[in-house]
């Protein structure tokens, strides 16, 4: 018996002509996620990624690494049967009751989509909820709240058996919508604004602020681990490490501690806009949300969006703190984000921070040192990182 995943498609059906070219985008990015599990033949139709072992896999380590692939809304693992009653029965019998240990209720649904096939989806569903008792007598036939629904669907090659359908990544395939570079910190929010443009088929690359020796290197280290753990849903990513050290000194020493925050988060936005373009990255990438610290009130935003010409993307902007936290945990970053190291934004905090900034006082503050010679300094002082797909 010959088991295989069918992989449904999102939005890609709906991009008209341009569909092929989102649905091979989707294909290369399988064949490059599954390269490490084994052997597979990935082929499309009807709005469906076949994904067909050719030699011995771990069907629960494939379906888990296919579950973190943007552009699959769901996910069901299914036997191949000819496209015959006779073949589908033999097939239902012999797959379907190791999904329904535990279980007390069941119904069936069937999708006859090629035409062809001389019975209708209510008729194959009926013989074939009749092929389930047999095999499992103490099952019972429940269509409205069932605790598992099977599936039969009738297509072009042949019969496909499931017990269940399964969520996927959904969003669109990465890299189908172009590249960005996310300003990535050691919180909670950076990561998840990683993830959530990703999803929107988004290529990312990131870059962080050090300030050592004022942060430590296990600071860095856990940054690098978060980069890690968003690639497993975003591909690879280069890292740019980038130090602020001298640029905040300067900043103490020049300047009304009032403005450090607005004027460090200019610096910053000027240095993450060149090494985007430097790299071909379309726009910036940032985890700010509207009011959750003195820095991001829409005025301190407007602010700090003056320093670039970029676009820049906030995903989590209408997102209050929980929300946040829930899509951190559905991606494993929140642990790793609430260890207790510190980073650059947490050094020569001012005590009275300006939340309604008028940008003409900025700019008299920020005149005060030479903000392009700073800037080209931190540039040259950049380290880069690479983190391969963590698979």
């Amino acid at each position: 018996m010959k088991e295989i995943f069918l992989c449904k498609c999102g939005e890609i059906v709906l991009k008209g002509a341009n569909h092929s070219f989102f649905e091979n985008a989707l294909i290369k990015e399988l064949k490059f996620r599954l390269r490490s599990y084994g052997s597979f033949k990935i082929t499309h139709a009807q709005s469906t990624i076949y994904v067909e072992p050719t030699v011995d896999v771990d069907f629960d380590a494939v379906f888990s690494a296919l579950s973190r692939v943007f552009g699959i809304v769901t996910i069901e693992r299914a036997a191949v049967a000819e496209k015959s009653m006779e073949s589908i029965a033999e097939v239902t019998k012999e797959y379907i009751p190791r999904f329904l240990e535990g279980k007390k209720t069941f119904k069936v649904e069937a999708k006859r989509a090629d035409k062809r096939f001389p019975l209708k989806s209510p008729e194959i569903a009926a013989q074939t909820g009749g092929f389930v008792l047999s095999a499992c007598p103490r099952m019972r036939v429940n269509v409205k709240e069932p605790d598992v629904t099977v599936k039969v669907e009738v297509r072009e090659y042949a019969a496909y058996i499931s017990a269940g359908s399964f969520k996927g990544a959904g969003g669109m395939p990465v890299g189908t919508s172009g590249k960005g570079l996310l300003l990535l910190s050691g919180g909670i929010d950076s990561p998840v604004a990683g993830y959530m443009m990703a999803k929107r088929g988004v290529k990312i690359d990131a870059v962080h602020f050090e300030s050592f020796p004022y942060t430590s290197e296990r600071a860095k280290e856990k940054v690098l681990e978060l980069a890690r753990l968003v690639t497993r849903y975003s591909g690879s990513m280069l890292v740019h490490v980038v130090s602020l050290t001298h640029i905040q000194e300067e900043l103490v020493k020049n300047c009304d501690e009032d403005y450090f925050t607005l004027l460090l988060r200019r610096y910053m936005m000027a240095i993450a806009e060149k090494i985007a373009k430097q790299n071909d990255c379309l726009a910036l990438i940032t985890g700010e949300s509207v009011g959750q610290v003195a820095s991001q009130t829409m005025q301190a935003i407007a602010v700090t969006d003056n320093a670039v010409s970029m676009p820049v993307f906030r995903p989590c902007i209408g997102m209050d703190k929980e929300e946040i936290i829930q899509v951190s945990r559905k991606i494993d970053t929140f642990e790793t984000s609430i260890l207790p190291f510190e980073d650059c934004c947490t050094v020569f905090t001012p005590k009275h921070p300006r939340t309604k900034p008028e940008i003409e006082k900025v700019l008299t503050e920020e005149r005060k040192l030479d903000f392009d010679a700073l800037v080209e300094e931190a540039l040259a002082s950049a380290e880069q990182v690479y983190i391969p797909a963590e698979v």
